[in-house]
Protein backbone atom coordinates (compact mmCIF):
# COMPACT_ATOMS: atom_id res chain seq x y z
CA UNK A 1 0.00 0.00 0.00
CA UNK A 2 1.49 3.59 -0.83
CA UNK A 3 1.66 6.31 1.63
CA UNK A 4 -0.85 7.88 0.47
CA UNK A 5 -3.46 4.94 0.13
CA UNK A 6 -2.35 4.39 3.67
CA UNK A 7 -3.18 7.87 4.68
CA UNK A 8 -6.63 6.86 6.58
CA UNK A 9 -4.24 5.22 9.12
CA UNK A 10 -2.74 8.40 10.14
CA UNK A 11 -6.15 9.58 10.91
CA UNK A 12 -8.26 7.54 13.29
CA UNK A 13 -11.44 9.53 12.72
CA UNK A 14 -11.30 9.13 9.30
CA UNK A 15 -10.52 5.36 9.42
CA UNK A 16 -13.79 5.13 11.88
CA UNK A 17 -15.63 6.74 9.30
CA UNK A 18 -15.04 5.09 6.21
CA UNK A 19 -15.05 1.40 8.18
CA UNK A 20 -18.93 2.43 9.16
CA UNK A 21 -19.27 3.55 5.21
CA UNK A 22 -18.20 -0.09 4.06
CA UNK A 23 -19.98 -1.83 7.19
CA UNK A 24 -23.24 0.40 5.97
CA UNK A 25 -22.33 -1.05 2.41
CA UNK A 26 -22.02 -4.56 3.28
CA UNK A 27 -25.12 -4.49 4.95
CA UNK A 28 -27.10 -2.95 2.55
CA UNK A 29 -25.43 -5.26 -0.29
CA UNK A 30 -26.62 -8.27 2.24
CA UNK A 31 -30.23 -6.59 2.13
CA UNK A 32 -29.71 -6.56 -1.91
CA UNK A 33 -28.86 -10.67 -2.22
CA UNK A 34 -31.84 -11.33 0.29
CA UNK A 35 -34.19 -9.31 -1.97
CA UNK A 36 -33.31 -11.02 -5.13
CA UNK A 37 -32.91 -14.64 -3.75
CA UNK A 38 -36.65 -14.10 -1.88
CA UNK A 39 -37.63 -12.75 -5.41
CA UNK A 40 -38.35 -9.04 -4.43
CA UNK A 41 -40.24 -6.43 -6.58
CA UNK A 42 -36.76 -5.42 -8.86
CA UNK A 43 -37.69 -1.76 -7.43
CA UNK A 44 -36.76 -2.80 -4.21
CA UNK A 45 -33.83 -4.41 -5.12
CA UNK A 46 -32.16 -1.24 -7.48
CA UNK A 47 -33.10 0.90 -4.26
CA UNK A 48 -30.76 -0.76 -2.53
CA UNK A 49 -28.35 -1.40 -4.93
CA UNK A 50 -28.19 2.04 -5.69
CA UNK A 51 -27.94 2.93 -1.88
CA UNK A 52 -24.31 -0.05 -1.62
CA UNK A 53 -23.04 2.11 -4.92
CA UNK A 54 -23.42 5.21 -3.22
CA UNK A 55 -21.97 4.00 0.50
CA UNK A 56 -19.04 2.67 -1.48
CA UNK A 57 -18.13 5.53 -3.77
CA UNK A 58 -18.40 7.71 -0.26
CA UNK A 59 -15.95 5.37 1.63
CA UNK A 60 -13.85 5.60 -1.38
CA UNK A 61 -13.98 9.38 -2.03
CA UNK A 62 -13.27 9.75 2.09
CA UNK A 63 -10.18 7.27 1.54
CA UNK A 64 -8.79 9.73 -0.56
CA UNK A 65 -9.79 13.13 1.00
CA UNK A 66 -8.21 12.10 3.78
CA UNK A 67 -4.68 11.15 1.99
CA UNK A 68 -5.11 14.21 -0.03
CA UNK A 69 -5.30 16.26 3.43
CA UNK A 70 -1.83 14.06 4.53
CA UNK A 71 -0.42 14.32 1.35
CA UNK A 72 -0.41 18.36 1.81
CA UNK A 73 0.24 18.43 5.15
CA UNK A 74 3.70 16.45 4.20
CA UNK A 75 6.42 18.85 3.34
CA UNK A 76 9.26 16.22 2.73
CA UNK A 77 7.36 14.16 0.13
CA UNK A 78 7.47 14.27 -3.11
CA UNK A 79 3.97 16.03 -3.98
CA UNK A 80 4.08 16.08 -7.70
CA UNK A 81 3.94 12.23 -7.31
CA UNK A 82 1.95 11.73 -4.43
CA UNK A 83 -0.62 14.39 -6.28
CA UNK A 84 -0.26 12.40 -9.19
CA UNK A 85 -1.11 9.51 -7.62
CA UNK A 86 -4.24 11.04 -5.82
CA UNK A 87 -5.61 11.65 -9.19
CA UNK A 88 -5.22 8.36 -10.55
CA UNK A 89 -7.12 6.57 -7.61
CA UNK A 90 -9.49 9.69 -7.32
CA UNK A 91 -10.70 8.62 -11.71
CA UNK A 92 -10.69 5.49 -10.83
CA UNK A 93 -14.13 6.31 -8.52
CA UNK A 94 -15.45 8.21 -11.72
Amino acid sequence: MSEATGAAAHDPEAKRKIVNRLRRAQGQLAAVIAAVEGDAHCRDSVQQLAAVSKALDRAGFLMISTALKDCLSDSDADQTAQTEELEKLFLTLA
